[in-house]
Order: structure tokens, then sequence, then C-alpha cells
């Protein structure tokens, strides 16, 4: 039976300085990114070896594989990736893994994505709950289909416990957002991450400090002035920047305002670290939700 890879943290063996080397014997399960690896390890609880590629506060969109973690996900019975172009920098290694006959499971490919205004498919789906509920039944079912540790019904059955919880979660982010008037649902963001977010809970994109659903694009300052004023003409009270993203960009057209228009962080591309408040998927929803109900319902 293959290993699991779900994120990329190579440690199939661990070191004891007591009994010497430990090997984890369990099949493995990578995940590309902290999100979708904190997902699956709800799923699989102690059954499978989740690997994780990404550390906490990598940017997807700006993140390689080393060596060692692509024989990782060579030697795994599963990886779940994002896809949709998140995971630029992996794109053709996840092509090599899948080619090579190893299975791989794309979120992108089990639900509807939203597309931007070109057309192209917007790859920031664990902001909308409702798809994540359903593409952690998809991960359930992928599972069963590569372990038999547990019957099919078993894997269903902690898919669907799951995705109630992200579901359950999805009502408290509403009832935060019920503290904001429905005229103060305005967002600037660091990049075009939010945008799922916005049409679950009815909010309107003002404007991005870089163009594009990629952190990788750039930004001029002939495009930060015409923000500045759409911040100015539309009261936008908070402009919100991204843990992964330096927030230069963003405190600089806050500046350019010549108002005062804060700058809030939020967690998007990546779990926090431990003690955060978002070093878990749910965690990670409910963080930023509060955050975004502070910066907005009073002005």
């Amino acid at each position: 039976m293959r290993t699991v890879l779900i994120t990329v943290v190579a440690v199939s063996v661990v070191a004891s300085a007591c009994s010497g080397p430990i090997v984890d014997d369990r099949p493995t399960v990578v995940a590309t990114t902290t999100i979708l690896g904190d997902i699956v390890r709800e799923i699989v609880g102690d059954e499978l070896n989740v690997q994780v590629l990404m550390p906490a506060g990598a940017d997807p969109h700006d993140f390689s594989a080393s060596a060692g973690q692509v024989a990782q996900m060579e030697s795994a019975v599963l990886v779940v990736a994002n896809g949709l172009g998140l995971e630029e920098g992996l794109s053709s290694v996840l092509d090599v893994v899948e080619a090579d006959g190893v299975p791989l499971l794309r979120i992108g490919d089990v639900v509807v994505p939203r597309l931007f205004e070109n057309g192209e498919p917007d790859p920031h789906i664990w902001l909308d709950p409702e798809r994540m509920a359903a593409a952690t039944r998809a991960i359930a079912d992928r599972l069963a289909s590569v372990d038999d540790a547990l019957s099919p019904g078993e894997w269903a059955s902690r898919g669907d416990a799951y995705a109630t919880r992200i579901l359950e979660t999805e009502a408290e982010m509403a009832r935060r957002f019920d503290q904001i008037d429905p005229d103060r649902r305005k967002l600037v963001t660091s990049h075009m991450a939010f945008g799922y977010l916005a049409d679950r809970f009815g909010f309107e994109i003002i404007g991005v400090v870089v163009p594009g659903g990629s952190t990788l694009g750039e930004s001029s300052a002939a495009a930060l002035g015409a923000l500045a004023e759409a911040v100015i003409q539309e009261g936008v009270s908070a402009v919100f920047a991204e843990t992964t993203v330096s927030p230069r960009l963003s405190e600089t057209l806050a500046a350019e305002t010549g108002r005062e228009v804060k700058v809030v962080t939020l967690y998007t591309g990546s779990l926090g670290a431990p003690g955060s408040g978002a070093d878990s998927y749910l965690g990670l929803l409910l963080t930023d939700a509060q955050r975004i109900a502070d910066a907005l319902k009073d002005g």
C-alpha cells in the first residue's frame, strides 16, 4: 500500500533519543497547504500519517517543493491539492506525480469554482465554507478508495461529521458579520482572495492592492492612487492585509487616503502559528470573521 502525503513536512521517520529511530509504517497522505492538511487530519485521525508540504505562513502562490518533498509525494497513497492554479510553483510537480500513478485529488475538481472577471477560476475556495464542506466529503470518499483501514461507510461518516462542523462554523461567521451594517460591508484587500467570502456573506469588494488572483502580481502608483480615491469615496474604514503577504503596500494605500484607515491583518493562504486563534481551519474562519466584524462594524 502506498504512503499517503498531506503536507510538505517530510516526517515518516521520527528520531527517539531513547530507543533510536521509530518508523511510522502507516500509509501517508500528503497535503499541499496547511489548511488542507488540517482538514485531512480531522478526517483521518490516527489511521494515516499526514504530511503537509507548506509550513505555516507560506504563500501558496509562491511555494516550491524540495527534492525530499517530491519523493514524499511519489511514495504517498494520496496527495491532496487545492488546484485551480493556487500552487503555482507546484503545478508541474503535481502533474508529474499524477502521471507516475500517485492518486491526486485536486479540490478545484470536486466543487464548482467562482470565476474572476477574466473568466479564470478563483482558487481561494477555502473561504467558502459550503464548498469546503462538499470538498471534505470528497476527500473522505477518496480516502476510502486508497485505504482500507476503515470501511467506506466509516470514511463517509467521518467526512460528514467534519462537514457538519464546517457548516456550523459558517453559521457562527454569519452571526459575527451581522454586527456590520449592510452599507458598511465593503472590502479592500491585499489581492483578490475574498471573492468567495464576499459572495457567501454579502460583502462588496471595492478593490485590491495587488491586481488579480495571485499575490505575485504588481501594482503601480497610479493604481494605488485610484484605489485610495475609491476608499475615500466609499467611506471604507479598513484595508485588509494578509499574513502571507508583506503589508507594505496596504499601509501605503491607507496612508495615501489622508484619513484614519486601519490596516487589519487576516489569515488567507495559511494557518497561523499555535495560539494565534487561526491554527486550525475552523479557527482561521472564525478569527478572520471576527477581525472583519471588529474593523467594519463601528467605522
